[in-house]
């Protein structure tokens, strides 16, 4: 028999879990499901893979872990929150809500809320494959300390990059980022701290065309000369080029989505095309993607919910 709730949260990240906070103090009994253990997206968001955060308000600094931590807890005080580690495999709409089947059990929702998040977008050239884990790595905060007086390369040009550099510098001896447009497009403050590292060099207009190595990576040739040569020795690649919407569940319940296969919501409510169902996060269609707006963005899909049940009586 399956449980019932009147909210499931797909996604467990800080957007997730600011929502399973709302909906509780709303009164509503709700689930909130988290990715398995070794996914792209554990427990607490791709957010806990952040080093140093100071743009979220109320915390000059902390780390996105603590966050998420502190977000979880503040959820998880309400006994009307359940969270699960679990991956959930399918969503059906049904006459009454939504039936969700993870790994590991089946549960009912009267409404749902997408905030699955994103996965890292892969480099996708010769040898990238080949030496993933074996210097092609796309986490800073889990492997900096590998690369300690070695040369690593950071490959995009956001906030995230840019931190990862940050990270990467912190051992390294050397530090590239390598970025395909003319400036970076990370935060000014971000970027200035680029600036006043002396052992981080930016290489702009220019892309990794491909990987190569022995047992490991040894270099990555450019589509361009940079100091009179296409390769680049290096010990480890570091890629930050952005994310893919994990919407694939919400689509198959007839979901909209854009050409970027984000979820179409309406911005002021976090409400989609299918009655019942809500999105907020990264997987929403946002061009500004950060953990406040998340937050929320969940919230106001923990109330919008709230508000279809007290219409429908339920």
């Amino acid at each position: 028999m399956k449980e019932n709730y009147d909210l499931v949260i797909i996604g467990a990240g800080v957007a997730g879990l600011a929502a399973a906070m709302y909906s509780a103090r709303l009164g509503m009994k709700t689930l909130c499901l988290g990715a398995a253990s070794g996914s792209e997206a554990p427990i607490g968001g791709t957010i806990t893979t952040t080093f140093l955060i100071e743009n979220y308000p109320g915390f000059a600094k902390t780390s996105g872990r603590v966050l998420a931590e502190n977000i979880k807890n503040h959820a998880l005080s309400y006994p009307l929150v359940t969270l699960k580690e679990e991956r959930v495999e399918n969503v059906e709409k049904t006459d009454e809500g939504f039936a969700v089947k993870t790994n590991e059990g089946e549960y009912f929702g009267k409404t749902i809320l997408f905030a699955s998040g994103t996965k890292r977008r892969k480099l996708e050239v010769p040898g990238s494959k080949e030496f993933e884990h074996k210097g092609v790595t796309y986490c800073a905060l889990c492997d900096a300390t590998l690369y300690k007086n070695k040369t690593a390369a950071v490959i995009g040009g956001s906030n995230c990059a840019v931190a990862d550099a940050l990270i990467l510098a912190q051992h390294a001896k050397r530090v590239y980022i390598i970025y395909r447009k003319e400036k970076l497009r990370a935060d000014s403050a971000n970027v200035k701290k680029i600036e006043e590292k002396q052992n981080i060099e930016v290489i702009i207009n220019t892309e990794v065309v491909e990987v190569k190595g022995d047992k490991a990576v040894l270099a990555v040739i450019l589509n361009k000369e940079y100091k009179g040569s296409k390769e680049l020795k290096l010990d480890g690649v570091f890629v930050e080029i952005g994310n893919v919407p994990l919407s694939e569940l919400a689509e198959k319940i007839g979901v909209a989505v854009n050409e970027g296969k984000e979820i179409i919501i309406n911005h002021r409510t976090s409400e989609t095309n299918i009655a019942g169902v809500f999105a907020a996060g990264d997987v929403v269609d946002k061009p500004f993607k950060q953990a406040i707006t998340g937050v929320a963005e969940g919230c106001t899909a923990a109330w919008s919910a709230f508000e279809f049940l007290n219409r429908k009586g339920k």
